[in-house]
C-alpha cells in the first residue's frame, strides 16, 4: 500500500456515493454463514464501538462520489441487502444509502433494488444475491413479535457504533495489483498497515507536517528491518515468523494493551502475538491506536512506538538482559509483560526482577530437582524448562565473552528432551525402526574398545543375520544383549527404572532425529552428536558437554558409557553452591552443596 493512502473510520449508515465494482472481480458470493455472523456479530455488540473490516476503494476520475470498489464488495452488498430488506419489509422508511454497479453484469445494480425471486435463477449473481437476501429475512422473521424493536435497534447500531475501516488507495495505485494482493493472494489489510496509513495520513493533515510524514515512514522501515534480524526476533518473542508479515506489529499491539490496560473493554482480549495463546482478535490494535491518535496525535502515539523500538534495541544488545529475557520469552513470557515489568524502574531493579521471574517460572529447589523425572505430572515441561535455562545460563556467564545463546537456533532446530543413555528400545515399533537401530548400535559396538573379541563378534554376526527380516520378539531379543553388552562393557549395572527418566540422564537432543537415535545407548548418540558438530550443526552448549564428557573429573572418565560419576557431576553442575549453574534460580532452602 502506497504512502500517501488516506484512512479513516466511517459509520456504515453514513457511507454514500456510487460503487463500482470492476470486472476483474468475481460477482457476490456470500453463503449463509458469512451473511449470518455479520447479522449476529452487530446485534451482539450492541452499543459498543464495533468495526468491519476494510474497504479498500479508489476514487475514480472525473466522477464526483464515485468510488471503485476494490475490495469489501461482498460486506458492502450484504449491508445493502440489510438496508433494502427493513425498507421493503417496511420497517423502516429509508432506501439504502449507496448503490453499487457491476462493469460485467450491469443487470446486478437494478436486481438489488428488486430482489425478484423469480428472476433469482437467471445468473449466478442473482440467486447468490437472493439466497442472501432470504438469510437476512429468516433472522429478522426469527425474533418474531420483537422484529420491529430488533430493526429499529441494529438500524440505530449501523448509524452509531458499526464503522467500516475506510481506505482510500492512492490515485497513482493500480487497482487490479491491490485486489491480486487483497483477495487472490489472501493477503489482508493488517492491523500495522492500517495504523501506518493513519499516522501517515493525519501527519500530513497538519499545516507544515508534510516533512514529518516522510521521516515517520523511513523510521518505520528501519524498525521493520531491525525487527527481522532473526537472532531479535526469537529472543523478544516466540511468535513464528511467517505468522508475522509486519514485525512492528509486536511494538503495535504491545502499545494498544498499554493504552487499554485496566479499561472495561480490555476484559477478554488477547495481548501479544505468539504460540502460547489464541490469535489476535483482528483490528483490536488498530481500534485503540486510532482513538489515541485522535485524543492526542500522531507523534505522540509514534514517538511511543520508537521508545519500544529503542527498549528492544537495548535489551538485545545487553548480554545479560538479552539471555534472561531471551529464555523468559522461550517458557511464554510475553513481550508485553516484560515491558510493563521494566517501565519505571532502574536497570539494576529489573535486573532482579528479572531473576525473580526465571525463580517463579522454574519453581523448583534442591530437592525437588533431584527427584525431578520426565514421567511424572508435569515433569517433562519442567525438565525442558531447566535445561534450556542451563543452557543459556551458561553462555551468559561467560566473563569476557560475547558469545550469545541463539534462541533463533534452538528454535529453528527444534530440540528435545531425550534420554543420555537409552535403558530399552520398546519404544519401537516398525520394522525400519528395528533396522536403523540395529545398524547404529552395529557401528558403535564395532569400534568400542575394551571388550572381549569373541563375545563382540558373536553379538555382531547375530546383528547382521537379522538384518535380512527383523521380528519383534527378535529384535527386543537383540536390543536387550546389545544395551546389557554396553553396560558390561562400562562395568555398570542397569540403572533402576526412575534413575533412566531423571535429569541426570536428559539432554536437549535433535528433535528431527529418527526414533531410533532417541532410543539409542549413550555411544551411538555421542557419536552422533559428534558428527553434527564436525558439520557445523547448532549443538546446546550443555548437550555438547554431556556428550564431550565436560562435567565429569578426569580420572573418573567413561568415555563410551554415561554411567553414576556422570550423573553426579551433572547434577552437581546443576545446583552446588559453588559452581551450579543455575543455583541462584533455585527456590530458598537449597543452600547445600
Amino acid at each position: 500500500m502506497g504512502d500517501s493512502a488516506s484512512l479513516e473510520l466511517r459509520l456504515v449508515g453514513k457511507i454514500s456515493g456510487r460503487f463500482f465494482v470492476a470486472g476483474y472481480q468475481r460477482g457476490y458470493r456470500w453463503g449463509e454463514q458469512e451473511v449470518t455472523r455479520l447479522l449476529e456479530d452487530i446485534w451482539s455488540n450492541g452499543e459498543r464501538p464495533y468495526c468491519l473490516q476494510p474497504v479498500v476503494v479508489k476514487r475514480r476520475p472525473g466522477v464526483e462520489s464515485e468510488w471503485e470498489l476494490v475490495d469489501g464488495q461482498q460486506r458492502l452488498t450484504t449491508l445493502y441487502l440489510i438496508f433494502a430488506y427493513m425498507k421493503r419489509a417496511g420497517l423502516k422508511n429509508i432506501i439504502p444509502p449507496y448503490s453499487i454497479t457491476y462493469e460485467t453484469r450491469p443487470g446486478s445494480e437494478k436486481y438489488l433494488q428488486e430482489i425478484a425471486a423469480e428472476r433469482s435463477g437467471e445468473n449466478i449473481d442473482f440467486f447468490h444475491i437472493h439466497a442472501a437476501y432470504e438469510v437476512i429475512q429468516r433472522w429478522f422473521d426469527g425474533h418474531a413479535e420483537e422484529r420491529q424493536v430488533v430493526a429499529d435497534e441494529f438500524y440505530r447500531y449501523l448509524f452509531r457504533f458499526v464503522r467500516i475501516i475506510w481506505y482510500e488507495a492512492p490515485p497513482e495505485a493500480m487497482a487490479t495489483t491491490l485486489f491480486t494482493r487483497l483477495n487472490v493472494g489472501r493477503i489482508p489489510l493488517t492491523d500495522a498497515e492500517l495504523v501506518k496509513a493513519l499516522l501517515l495520513s493525519r501527519s500530513r493533515g497538519q499545516g507544515g507536517q508534510a516533512d514529518r510524514a516522510h521521516e515517520l515512514a523511513a523510521q518505520w522501515d528501519g524498525i521493520e528491518r531491525d525487527l527481522r534480524s532473526p537472532e531479535v526476533w526469537a529472543f523478544v518473542t516466540d511468535a513464528e515468523a511467517d505468522e508475522c508479515p509486519t514485525r512492528i506489529s509486536l511494538l503495535l499491539d504491545t502499545l494498544a494493551d498499554e493504552l487499554a490496560c485496566g479499561s472495561a473493554e480490555d476484559l477478554g482480549h488477547l495481548q501479544g502475538a505468539g504460540r502460547s495463546g489464541p490469535r489476535r482478535p483482528l483490528f483490536l490494535t488498530f481500534d485503540r491506536l486510532r482513538r489515541e491518535i485522535e485524543a492526542s496525535s500522531p507523534e505522540a502515539v509514534w514517538n511511543k512506538v520508537v521508545d519500544l523500538h529503542a527498549l528492544v534495541q537495548g535489551w538485545f544488545e545487553n548480554r545479560d538482559l538479552y539471555h534472561k529475557i531471551g529464555y523468559l520469552v522461550a517458557v511464554g513470557e510475553r513481550f508485553g509483560d516484560l515491558v510493563k515489568l521494566a517501565t519505571g524502574r532502574t536497570k539494576s531493579c529489573f535486573d532482579a526482577l528479572l531473576d525473580e521471574r526465571i525463580r517463579d517460572q522454574l519453581d523448583l529447589d534442591r530437592t525437588e530437582v533431584a527427584e525431578l523425572s520426565y514421567e511424572t505430572d508435569g515433569g517433562r515441561e519442567k525438565c525442558a524448562r531447566l535445561l534450556l535455562l542451563m543452557n543459556v545460563e551458561t553462555i551468559r556467564r561467560r566473563e569476557h565473552s560475547s558469545e550469545r545463546y541463539s534462541f533463533f537456533s534452538h528454535r529453528a532446530e527444534a530440540w528435545s528432551l531425550e534420554h543420555i543413555h537409552a535403558q530399552h528400545a520398546e519404544g519401537l515399533n516398525k520394522a525400519e525402526q528395528w533396522k536403523e537401530w540395529l545398524r547404529l548400535h552395529r557401528e558403535a559396538l564395532a569400534e568400542l574398545p575394551g571388550v572381549e573379541e569373541g563375545c563382540r563378534s558373536a553379538l555382531l554376526a547375530r546383528i547382521d543375520a537379522a538384518r535380512g527380516e527383523t521380528t519383534r520378539p527378535l529384535f527386543q531379543e537383540l536390543a536387550r544383549d546389545v544395551i546389557g553388552f554396553f553396560n558390561q562393557a562400562a562395568g555398570a549395572r542397569p540403572a533402576a527404572e526412575s534413575s533412566v527418566h531423571s535429569i541426570t540422564n536428559l539432554a536437549l537432543l535433535p528433535g528431527r532425529a529418527n526414533s531410533a537415535l532417541g532410543n539409542s545407548v549413550f555411544e551411538v548418540k555421542r557419536r552422533r552428536i559428534l558428527e553434527l558438530d564436525r558439520n557445523g550443526a547448532y549443538i546446546p552448549v550443555c548437550t555438547r558437554h554431556v556428550f564431550l564428557k565436560y562435567y565429569t573429573e578426569a580420572d573418573a572418565q567413561q568415555i563410551h558409557f554415561w554411567g553414576p560419576q556422570d550423573r553426579e557431576s551433572y547434577f552437581s553442575a546443576m545446583v552446588s553452591v559453588e559452581r551450579g549453574v543455575i543455583h541462584k534460580y533455585l527456590r530458598s532452602g537449597t543452600q547445600q552443596p
